[in-house]
């Protein structure tokens, strides 16, 4: 969608054009609803022209880095928060952070938008919203099992899950390689995936804090019918759960839609909670999806273009946003906004302690032929967990070039 173009020089009467601010937002981001309420309210606020354009994920990556090293970039662009960095790399987005510390409340940003978009001790990604997964359950399989409480803790959900595993019911679908969820366990342990120390990047999978989110994942799949050798999309778990024998999946509120397409007679009947932690102070860290704002080094529009981003990461047009599209907010602050909503506050209880894949700009080449997946198989099979995770941490360590 194109929305206004004005030429330049003057208009009739003498009035001299108002600026274009060009702008590229991803296909499915936000509603045609809201593009327009925002494009026309900013429009008249700030005597300007937004001309947004809407991108297609697949092949994004190299459209970006082309634009941002030619003559002719757009002033703001959305990218995914992980992918910050790879074009922060190039020398060819603008510095924005005095602007965060001076006027975006960087302090109160969601860990997994604000984290991503920092690159070597500079904030370039400017945080716009987050998604991320929380457990979906079937209120019906929790009512006929008695459950009158949700689970807060580990400890409570396992019990759970292992009273709803009877009569023809499965306690939980997990598939062996969900490795965003076994990444939420081990950061909950105090782990990570890979670690930076002095510009090198090794992996990390075989720490002790990483080994037990990894002997966390194996309890709480072993619990159900996942299959030990696939991810959650082969085959689909949206497909699994529609099928209405499973109590529980771990995934984006979105699957909703998906599950109930699949299965109309479960609309109404889905219930959302975040993933429990260690102990009830807090749930479980979880990977945080979404998408950061960048400004061109070359943007022809700069002021202006760092004006737009201050507005769409403002309170106003968050809240907005949140509201029309089931978004978390980018502030800690703002989680209130969607009290009501039960599938967005589960998320925006967990995106408080949310987190993104390690921050180096080769980690793309990690998830193209991702060691994790095997080495979540090969323990749930059986095979010495620290072995296993030694050769996949190896692996990563090659990948991010160490």
């Amino acid at each position: 969608m194109a929305v206004a173009a004005s030429g330049c020089g003057l208009l009739p009467g003498g009035e001299a054009a108002r600026p274009t601010v060009r702008i590229w937002l991803m296909k499915g981001s936000v509603s045609d609803d809201f593009l327009q309420r925002f494009t026309l309210a900013y429009e008249e606020e700030h005597a300007v022209e937004l001309d947004v354009t809407v991108q297609e994920w697949t092949g994004i990556g190299k459209k970006v880095t082309a634009a941002l090293a030619g003559d002719d970039a757009p002033d703001v662009i959305e990218v995914g928060n992980t992918q910050v960095a790879q074009y922060a790399e190039t020398g060819l987005l603008h510095d924005l952070t005095l602007e965060s510390v001076r006027d975006l409340g960087q302090e109160d940003w969601l860990p997994g938008l604000k984290e991503p978009g920092s690159f070597r001790g500079s904030q370039y990604g400017i945080p716009w919203y987050a998604a991320n997964r929380v457990v979906v359950y079937n209120k019906e399989l929790f009512e006929r099992a008695g459950v009158t409480r949700l689970p807060k803790t580990r400890a409570e959900w396992i019990a759970l899950t292992e009273d709803l595993g009877t009569g023809g019911t499965h306690g939980i679908y997990l598939a062996g390689q969900d490795w965003y969820t076994l990444a939420g366990f081990i950061w909950d342990e105090g782990g990570d995936l890979a670690v930076e120390k002095g510009g090198e990047w090794t992996g990390a999978l075989d720490s002790p804090a990483a080994l037990r989110g990894m002997a966390f994942y194996k309890k709480l799949q072993e619990l159900g019918p996942g299959p030990k050798d696939a991810d959650e999309e082969t085959p689909p778990q949206a497909e699994v759960f529609a099928r209405g024998d499973v109590a529980q999946i771990i995934a984006p509120p979105s699957v909703a839609a998906a599950v109930q397409e699949r299965n109309p007679a479960l609309e109404g009947k889905l219930g959302f909670f975040p993933i429990p932690g260690r102990s009830a102070d807090a749930p479980c860290a979880v990977f945080t999806g979404g998408s950061d704002l960048v400004v061109p080094e070359k943007a022809g529009e700069r002021d202006a273009a760092i004006e737009l981003v201050t507005a769409l990461a403002g309170e106003k047009w968050q809240t907005d946003l949140a509201r029309t599209m089931s978004y978390v907010p980018n502030k800690k602050s703002l989680a209130p906004v969607v009290e009501g909503q039960e599938a967005t506050a589960a998320m925006a209880a967990g995106a408080a302690r949310g987190r993104a894949t390690p921050n180096s700009p080769q980690w793309a080449a990690v998830e193209e032929n991702n060691p994790i997946k095997p080495y979540m198989t090969a323990v749930l099979q059986g095979e010495d967990p620290r072995r296993a995770a030694r050769t996949a941490s190896e692996r990563i360590t090659e990948a991010l070039g160490g």
